[in-house]
């Protein structure tokens, strides 16, 4: 498989290529298991993982206990940092890729169970979602229907609802040129090409450069990139990289001045972004194999 980090366009959907592509981790088929709300926890070794675009009948929910999960889905890219969660609606079409020895919790809810979004959002996680996640993950799948493991599917159901969202989502537009324009960005987060350059890259003046940024993304161009430069930053942060290496890869000339930007975008200092946002620690941590040996 050849190295890429194109976005290309297949079927209408915005699509990304990572490099050198494995699964090493058992892929999990929601759909075979007749419950309203199901928890699994995947552990990943080295390199990028991904799973092709793909849907299941029911919603899924990614929770980052340990590193990050970048999810792209039509339309954009959302990040999950540690302690995060972005939900996936039922039949949207969906990839993952886990940062480096990531550890992740992926929630698979019935439509007619779930009171979420029919959109994806990203989600801070409560201490209490987050051991009810971890609790339902001990146990098989296929659980008996009325008995206490059902019971604590339907508190973690209730409380999934009181989530808060935040803003973890890079749009990506279908148009050729600003698709082209966030692979680039992607591959090259360090590019500081001002607005009249990139508009000359695609043969436009500024002012209608600009205009169609906005009107594709909702955003200016300065806060696109400033978005796309967080989640990057998330990303790289999440799987171990230091402050001042990624202040480098996204083109600041000092540390403290990509603080700066991330603290006035998030409110917070990367440093205490992440440390707020702490490796999952539980007893009940169980890996896909595990489970399927766990007594109901």
């Amino acid at each position: 498989m050849h190295k890429s980090n194109a976005f290309e366009i297949d079927n209408g959907l915005t699509r990304m290529d990572l490099p050198d592509l494995r699964i090493n981790y058992d892929p999990v088929d929601p759909d075979q298991f007749d419950r309203p709300i199901i928890s699994f926890c995947i552990e990943t070794g080295q390199d990028n993982d991904e799973l092709p675009l793909h849907s299941h009948k029911k919603g899924q929910l990614v929770v980052a206990a340990h590193g990050s999960v970048m999810c792209r889905a039509p339309g954009g890219l959302w990040i999950v940092p540690p302690q995060g969660a972005v939900w996936i609606p039922a039949g949207v079409l969906h990839s993952n890729c886990v940062s480096d020895h990531g550890k992740v919790y992926v929630v698979f809810i019935d439509p007619q169970a779930s009171m979420l979004s029919n959109c994806c959002c990203t989600f801070t996680i409560s201490s209490l979602v987050r051991e009810l996640i971890h609790r339902l993950a001990v146990f098989p799948p296929l659980y008996p229907v009325d008995g206490p493991t059902s019971r604590l599917g339907r508190v973690l159901l209730e409380e999934l609802v009181q989530m808060s969202t935040e803003e973890m989502y890079l749009p990506i537009s279908t148009d050729s040129r600003l698709q082209h324009l966030a692979s680039s960005l992607l591959n090259n987060p360090a590019d500081r090409s001002t607005v009249d350059a990139l508009a000359a890259r695609y043969a436009m003046s500024e002012r209608t450069f600009s205009r169609l940024v906005f009107k594709e993304t909702g955003m200016t161009f300065g806060r696109w990139r400033q978005r796309l430069h967080i989640l990057v930053a998330l990303q790289r942060l999440s799987a171990g990289s230091s402050v001042q290496a990624v202040s480098l890869d996204l083109g600041y000339e000092t540390p403290s001045a990509f603080i700066t930007m991330f603290k006035k975008a998030m409110g917070q200092s990367p440093g205490r972004f992440l440390a707020e946002r702490s490796s999952f620690s539980t007893p009940f941590s169980v890996s896909w194999h595990e489970q399927q040996t766990s007594r109901p």
